[in-house]
């Protein structure tokens, strides 16, 4: 092995120990540029980077006419899975900014993704939410989003359950029957983000 080549090996064995890279694959929020999400998206399928880009379904009007519009359920954020040894793919896609977290990425909950991923497949109602910090938590028992948590804004046969995603403090609020929940305890401050 050349001279070269050993420190460059060196040097990347390193920088994996410092980064505490162990080679796992998880999920990382991307964050981008304003309404890039679906661009970005688009060129990670053609990177053929695992992604997931939450959509929900918008009704507005337009000069007398209503048009129906997929839009980004987080806002300037795509989700993607991958070892972070392979960052750098991802940061040289056009429109992404960085990875979430510091001083390094940090993982999202893979039980999160999965579980609101399975959510939107159902075509189930969803809409953003602003991040909230206060309220009743409530443990979600079945259904796509069984093992959740969520903050309770409204008690009926229906109930508006808020879930925050903390690392990127952006939220989503569902309706779930009230048999699906169950408290965590008394109004409290909810976790804050990393």
């Amino acid at each position: 092995m050349s001279q070269t080549n050993l420190v460059s090996h060196e040097l990347s064995r390193l920088e994996s120990r410092e980064n505490n890279i162990d080679g796992t694959v998880d999920w990382y929020a991307a964050y981008t540029r304003f309404r890039c999400e679906k661009r970005v998206a688009e060129m990670l399928e053609y990177y053929r980077v695992e992604h997931y880009l939450p959509l929900y379904e918008a009704v507005h009007l337009w000069k007398h006419r209503k048009a129906r519009l997929q839009l980004a359920l987080f806002p300037s954020y795509v989700f993607v899975r991958l070892d972070l040894r392979d960052r750098r793919t991802i940061l040289t896609v056009p429109g992404v900014i960085r990875l979430v977290g510091h001083p390094r990425p940090a993982p999202l909950s893979g039980r999160e993704v999965e579980a609101i991923r399975d959510y939107l497949s159902r075509g189930l109602p969803v809409k953003p939410y602003p991040y909230l910090t206060t309220g009743r938590l409530v443990h979600i028992r079945t259904g796509p989003l069984a093992g959740l948590e969520g903050i309770i804004l409204r008690r009926k046969s229906a109930c508006r359950v808020v879930i925050n995603l903390n690392p990127i403090r952006q939220a989503m609020v569902v309706e779930l029957p009230a048999s699906d929940l169950e408290p965590i305890s008394a109004p409290t401050s909810c976790p804050r983000a990393a």
